[in-house]
């Protein structure tokens, strides 16, 4: 299994694509941040990778 995150780039929170793909558009969880992070946010191939292996990324 591939770890698949995506860092905002405001604050530095790292968050998982599981939970990206899951709410698509969603508020970055970091203290005092208000930067939207999305899941086209994530490199195509790493988005195609999580989308073919979905079932291997449940939370």
């Amino acid at each position: 299994m591939k770890i698949i995150t995506h860092t905002c780039s405001d604050c530095g929170t790292v968050v998982s694509a599981n939970e990206l793909e899951d709410r698509r558009v969603t508020k970055c969880p970091g203290l005092d941040c208000e930067a939207v992070l999305r899941f086209s946010d994530l490199p195509e191939r790493d988005r195609e990778h999580f989308l073919d292996n979905r079932e291997r990324y449940r939370l």
